[in-house]
């Protein structure tokens, strides 16, 4: 006998029969034989999409004292010893596994139906509703105790992100990506076979509970992947999805959907505690935990990397955004593209002069931030290579981080004027045509930027990155590893 929050299992020969547990839990209610005989029969229909080799039908229980039998769902019995989670916990190699689950995910999502009311539940205030139930379930659980460290802090990242990515889920929507999906992806109930891998178990007790993002279907797996000290096949199944369904979805989602599942379970977890069930609350807490670092390293941020000509803060922003996974963009880079020149042409001027007037610089700094706010509203954090010379231009960056509520970092680059001079000095074409002249001319005029986090940048670069990082990832950690989407050829 196997037993879940909602059913127990009975396995007798080559078969499994699941019955249904007469409860009202709020979120479903089998309280009633015909609304267990329903759910049995949409639990068949449901999960024949993945395997339909193992749902049998539906047969029944039958006891002299009754009038009305007991529904149950007839399964084929699967052998404990090629259950996912027993493999990874032995440490086999599940990589052909993963990719293999991966790919019938993703065709099951291709396949899967689309309709406005599937699409709604993929909408940015559905997916709130569904964080704000659980946040309301979960204190309920709780009752006169306090709640598990950490709900709080979920509860104002979660607000967080959600508030600045309404263009992020309406663009996911235009990409057919909401979809009939699992609902319930855990190693638990998927069997690596000779054959194939057989997903078991998905949710049918609330059909809006099964219309998602696929990633966030995805995500499930990597979180119940990661809950198995695997975090590494979590990252490596999560970007094995991305690939085979074609999604090109940022990286601060795969972390949010992540977050989202964990908190869920944690939920789940809560109720088998008030069961009864062994390690429950303890559980409960490390999802709650694991919710939070993803939902902090989900949290999208703005970087500002400036300082004068010969500071290195370009090639700071360059190890930066690559160490982090993020979009860079330069100002010097696309203060010739809109001038129709390219990167590496020469533009040399005096200080406020040619391409460096101050109409030309206002023009690239309105073009720039217009650009950041456009990626951050899609969920994409970006570092911004400029020298933010100007506290008008830092105001500008302070209202966009505000507008899409990113979280906004300032580095200023400093090094000795003579590092900065020898550098200018020595350093051959690229897209800065600054030297040494208008480097002293800026100098001059730059006030101070008593907001930034200064970061010394003569040493080695991996020092200066290493400061840079501590601000802007300040958990440490308290963060989980940043995922790396897969290389995708362009449509």
């Amino acid at each position: 006998m196997r037993e879940t929050h909602t059913a127990v299992v009975l396995f007798v020969g080559d078969r499994a029969y699941k019955v249904k547990k007469p409860l009202d839990m709020g979120f479903l209610d089998y309280t009633t034989v015909a609304a267990r005989r329903a759910a049995c029969e949409r639990e068949v229909a449901l999960n024949r999409r993945f395997a339909p080799d193992v749902y049998l039908g539906v047969g029944e229980i039958r006891s002299p004292d009754t009038d009305v039998p007991e529904p149950v769902v007839v399964m084929r019995r699967m052998p404990t010893e090629r259950r996912l989670s027993q493999l990874v916990r032995g440490g086999a190699t599940v990589d052909d596994v993963l990719r293999a689950v991966a790919r019938l995910l993703a065709m099951r999502h291709a396949d899967a139906p689309r309709s406005p009311e599937v699409a709604e539940q993929g909408t940015r205030n559905a997916l709130s509703s569904r964080w704000e139930a659980s946040f309301t379930h979960v204190r309920a659980l709780a009752g006169d105790s306090p709640v598990p460290d950490g709900v709080e802090e979920v509860e104002l990242l979660v607000h967080r992100y959600l508030a600045g990515r309404e263009q992020l889920f309406d663009t996911r929507i235009e990409q057919g990506r909401v979809v009939d999906g699992h609902g319930d992806l855990l190693t638990e109930d998927i069997f690596c076979l000779d054959d194939g891998p057989r997903v078991l178990d998905c949710l049918e007790f609330d059909d809006h509970l099964r219309y998602v993002d696929g990633l966030d279907d995805a995500a499930f797996l990597a979180m119940d992947l990661e809950q198995l000290g695997a975090p590494e096949a979590a990252a490596f199944f999560l970007a094995q999805y991305s690939e085979y369904s074609g999604d090109p979805a940022p990286p601060s989602l795969w972390h949010h959907y992540v977050a989202y599942r964990a908190f869920v379970r944690a939920k789940v977890s809560l109720i088998q505690a008030r069961q009864g069930a062994p390690g429950a609350q303890v559980a409960a807490r490390r999802l709650v935990m694991t919710a939070l670092r993803h939902l902090r390293t989900s949290a999208v941020g703005l970087t500002l990397v400036g300082g004068l000509p010969g500071s290195g803060k370009s090639t700071l922003s360059g190890a930066l955004a690559d160490r982090l996974g993020v979009t860079l963009l330069s100002s010097d880079r696309l203060r010739k593209e809109l001038a129709g020149i390219p990167a590496e042409e020469s533009a040399a001027a005096g200080y406020g002069e040619g391409l460096y007037t101050p109409e030309w610089t206002a023009k690239t700094y309105a073009a720039l931030l217009e650009r950041a706010s456009a990626l951050l509203s899609a969920g994409e954090s970006v570092v911004l290579d400029a020298t933010w010379s100007h506290a008008g231009q830092r105001e500008a960056a302070q209202r966009t981080a505000e507008r899409t509520s990113a979280d906004l970092v300032a580095l200023h680059c400093q090094v000795p004027d003579d590092v900065s001079a020898a550098r200018l000095n020595t350093r051959g074409p690229g897209a800065s045509d600054a030297h040494v002249d208008v480097a002293t001319a800026m100098a001059a005029a730059e006030p101070p930027w008593a907001e930034a986090v200064t970061v010394d940048t003569s040493g080695p670069l991996e020092a200066a990155v290493v400061q840079a990082l501590a601000a802007v990832r300040p958990y440490g950690t308290g963060q989980a590893p940043v995922f790396r989407r897969p290389y995708m050829e362009p449509d």
